[in-house]
């Protein structure tokens, strides 16, 4: 693997770990509106796994892993 698609990878699960970390923040925001506690570790949970979700999706779909063939 050459560094420019290890850095390809590397920055596309960053971005994916972002985007599923803004997604858990606005989770855990959702679930606070509607009780009046959240606990730490559903907080955690909510943040972490789409967070974790995101860079494996954000890492595996990097552009140089299509299957099609442009002509």
């Amino acid at each position: 693997m050459t560094s420019s698609t290890a850095s390809t990878r590397t920055s596309a699960a960053v971005v994916g770990a972002l985007v599923g970390a803004a997604a858990g923040i606005l989770l855990v925001t959702a679930a606070g509106t509607f009780s009046t506690t959240v606990s730490g570790i559903f907080a955690a949970l909510a943040i972490g796994v789409p967070a974790l979700g995101g860079a494996v999706v954000g890492a595996a779909l990097t552009p140089g892993n299509t299957r099609s063939h442009p002509r």
